[in-house]
């Protein structure tokens, strides 16, 4: 079955009637503004955490707001699309505040997962997750694989192509 892109109601809904039924439902979020293999390795360990894959995007105006003006790079529709074509990804929403604590208290996974960098203490949700019986995990990151790194590389060796051009 291929991932869907739904609002959090609807897929807490989904979840529901998931976790009735037996299934494991694990949680992730982020940006996840340009695609690359660190997002793709994160993915596929929070899969093996459980069943079912959610995945909460920050929409554009939030990722603006936690990242800077000049982020995201591809809009939020994109990016769910991208998502949803993996198929470690069951379902996929957006959150506009600058926390998903709001999407992770309506979807009420199993288990919660973050990146390492955050470190279990950062992790937003850990506390309620927790207190309804639920398991927390921060995954270490592939080193050397980052969007930052990617807008970098690509400014650094085309950021000038514009005054070469003119």
């Amino acid at each position: 079955m291929p991932a869907r892109i739904e609002s959090r109601a609807t897929i807490s809904g989904q979840v529901r009637q998931l976790q009735k039924s037996g299934k494991k439902v694990v949680f992730t979020n982020g940006c996840f503004d340009i695609l690359h293999p660190g997002h793709i390795h994160l993915l596929r360990r929070a899969r093996a955490q459980g069943d079912i894959l959610v995945v909460a995007i920050n929409t554009d105006e939030s990722v603006a707001r936690v990242k800077g003006p000049n982020r995201p790079i591809v809009p939020e529709s994109e990016r769910a699309e991208l998502l949803a074509g993996l198929e470690m990804v069951d379902f996929v929403c957006t959150f506009d505040e600058d926390t998903p604590l709001g999407a992770i208290l309506e979807i009420h996974p199993d288990v919660l997962v973050k990146g390492a960098d955050w470190g279990l203490d950062g992790i937003v949700g850990r506390t309620e997750v927790e207190n309804w019986g639920g398991r927390v995990v921060a995954l270490p990151l592939m080193q050397g694989q980052s969007t930052t790194g990617i807008i970098e590389r690509v400014v650094a060796r085309y950021g000038n192509l514009r005054k070469a051009n003119s």
